[in-house]
């Protein structure tokens, strides 16, 4: 057994009166409330209101609820909203979504970026002006090759 009033397939009350209202006659009452039916829909509307009980309950039902809805107003958070929210998550979730941030975060690219860069310039450097340094060129020096190769010299 149903308590769904009895419709014809497209929403339609057949005018028997049952418990519950058919999804589909208070879609089309809250189209009718919200203005968003054209003329001769608007005017088939109201015409059920008027001559069934169901759409006419539906009617007054959807109207009542909207009266009560308009009568409220907005709430506005209270200055510490936010931060209590914060402290809240801070603690169920024992810091894992809001930890200390890390060396990375505190400081920015660009100055990490300029202080490898020196670092990389002062071991370059180093490695110049070295004696034994594998960058230093000796120009005066000429290769002399290695034991198992001959010296290739031109035709």
């Amino acid at each position: 057994m149903t308590d769904e009033a009895p419709h014809d397939g497209e929403g339609r009350s057949t005018g028997e009166t049952t418990g519950e209202i058919d999804d589909a006659i208070l879609a089309r009452v809250s189209d009718y409330l919200d203005g968003a039916l054209t003329g001769s829909e608007r005017s088939e509307v109201a015409g059920k209101i008027a001559s069934d009980a169901t759409w006419k309950r539906a009617h007054d039902e959807l109207a009542g609820t909207r009266h009560v809805l308009s009568g409220l107003r907005k709430a506005h958070a209270p200055p510490s909203f936010a931060e209590h929210v914060t402290t809240t998550i801070h603690q169920r979730s024992a810091g894992r979504l809001f930890a200390r941030p890390s060396l990375g975060d505190q400081i920015p690219f660009g100055a990490l970026l300029a202080v490898a860069l020196a670092g990389l310039l002062v071991i370059g450097y180093v490695l110049w002006s070295s004696a034994t340094g594998s960058l230093k060129v000796d120009h005066a020096r000429t290769p002399t090759p290695s034991s198992g190769s001959s010296a290739v010299s031109p035709p």
